[in-house]
């Protein structure tokens, strides 16, 4: 299969990429820098330069492309409008990457209600994932146009990813910030609670997806679960540093940011996905993220 996938030198999609590779298809990849595309070609990645702007070049290659995976961007409208628009009526599949913030509930850090979620059973989502959510239905809503659509809505993704350099989202800030303070912080008291999923376990859901997925079909992604605090208590125990403390919320926020702060490390965000171990027979590798944090997360020189 041809397969054409944006945000090839990120964490997701490298990682989705490079695995593609090694099961057999030729995968062409989108990268804004040029100065990646010696790594993806190492990887044996066809780099594709360009940007989620350049509408014209998404739809290039979508035509040209069996199959497309957009793993840049939960967000861009614009560039997940013209993959559809590149893709209606092909009945390709067209698998797109969103984030299970999208019923997280800002809680500054505390476990509170903590409700799990089902893919059958979303609440309104909050005004900040709106938008987010918006394109989650775009997606889906694509089946009707005559696409294999599909929505993959990630967890807390812990893991070492197949491009060099390339870090998850949310444990590598907590990381660096220790690194910098020498002291490991979570929002609030850290009792908030996230799914997750191991990155080789996410590359193998995805290229299930692509063969099986039914058009229309939305998928959490997750394997576990951890609240922050016993994740940043395994994380100063793997760096040798004291016990982890508490962090307001407005400090955190002036560290990462308000979206990153309150959703992203400081809400509670617990899902179960049935669909993609009883749709695509996905079985999961690992189920604990504090066992890699132990274990795993720290390199060996």
């Amino acid at each position: 299969m041809n397969i054409f996938i944006t945000g090839a030198s990120g964490f997701i999609g490298g990682s989705i990429a490079a695995g593609l590779v090694r099961a057999g298809h030729r995968v062409t990849g989108l990268i804004r820098n040029p100065e990646h595309a010696a790594e993806l070609k190492r990887l044996g990645i066809e780099p594709v330069v360009g940007t989620l702007d350049d509408r014209d070049l998404l739809i290039a290659q979508a035509k040209a492309a069996d199959a497309v995976i957009n793993a840049a961007s939960s967000d861009h409208r614009g560039a997940v409008q013209a993959l559809i628009d590149a893709l209606a009526g092909s009945n390709k599949p067209f698998l797109h990457t969103s984030g299970s913030s999208i019923v997280g509930d800002a809680s500054g850090g505390e476990r509170g209600e903590a409700k799990i979620y089902t893919e059958d059973a979303l609440p309104e989502p909050t005004a900040d994932k709106a938008a987010r959510v918006a394109i989650d239905n775009l997606v889906l809503d694509a089946a009707k146009r005559g696409i294999r659509s599909s929505v993959l809505c990630n967890t807390l993704i812990y893991g070492h990813g197949a491009v060099e350099g390339s870090a998850s989202v949310q444990l590598p800030r907590l990381v660096r910030q220790a690194e910098k303070s020498g002291i490991v912080r979570h929002v609030g008291s850290g009792g908030n609670i996230w799914s997750n999923v191991f990155i080789d376990d996410v590359v193998e859901l995805y290229r299930l997806a692509l063969e099986k997925s039914p058009a229309g079909t939305f998928y959490f992604v997750e394997s576990g679960e951890a609240s922050f605090r016993e994740m940043t208590d395994a994380i100063a125990k793997a760096m040798h540093l004291g016990p982890a403390q508490d962090w307001p919320l407005d400090q955190a926020i002036g560290e990462w940011g308000y979206e990153m702060a309150s959703y992203g490390l400081g809400s509670n965000s617990r899902v179960r996905g049935s669909g993609a171990r009883t749709l695509l027979g996905w079985q999961p590798t690992r189920t604990s993220v504090i066992e890699w944090i132990e274990h795993d997360m720290i390199r060996q020189a």
